[in-house]
Parts: C-alpha cells; sequence; structure tokens
C-alpha cells in the first residue's frame, strides 16, 4: 500500500497533483529566491507555503528511494526521471531559453 501511494505522486499524473494542490492552498508557482528546505521537521511541513516548484525537492524526488518492492523501484524510477526531464524543461521555458 505504501509504494502505491508513492508511485501516485510521482510521474506525469504527480505532477498534475503537485500543481493541483499548490493552486488549491494558493501557492506561488516558482521562485527562485526561495530555496527548498531540506531539512523541515513534520510540523514545518504540514506549515509551509514555499512554492510548488519546491515540494519536488522536498519530498516528491526523495520517494523513489523509499520503496519497498523491486517492481515499485522500477516504476518510481521511470516516473522520478520523468519529472526530473520536466523540471529541466521547466527550469530552461522559466529562464526564456526554449
Amino acid at each position: 500500500m505504501q509504494d502505491a501511494d508513492r508511485l501516485d505522486a510521482l510521474g506525469a499524473i504527480g505532477i498534475a497533483r503537485c500543481f493541483n494542490y499548490g493552486g488549491f492552498k494558493n501557492r506561488p508557482l516558482y521562485d527562485p529566491s526561495i530555496n527548498p528546505n531540506l531539512d523541515m521537521s513534520k510540523e514545518e511541513y504540514k506549515k509551509s507555503a514555499a512554492p510548488t516548484i519546491n515540494h519536488f525537492y522536498e519530498k516528491l524526488l526523495l520517494l523513489k528511494n523509499r520503496m519497498h518492492t523491486t517492481t515499485a523501484l522500477q516504476m518510481a524510477q521511470e516516473r522520478h526521471a520523468f519529472m526530473e526531464a520536466y523540471l529541466t524543461q521547466f527550469y530552461q521555458e522559466w529562464e526564456g531559453k526554449v
């Protein structure tokens, strides 16, 4: 069950869910002056109003290494790679390079 929940947070659907939630919480999409906080406590994480892109680093990109089964790990690796490619494209577009 835990692997399934984590897989749901990765890949294309995970990205869609992330931005949907960020919009619901009225969070900024991205702010290059606000770095991801990788050392948050559970309470800090729950209260965070950080930009949505930060959530990729603070949680989503960490999920791949938390899978329990070999099958889930293989699926997570593919979805993780997709999310990394998405972020590369996002930053290029943000900076007006593509």
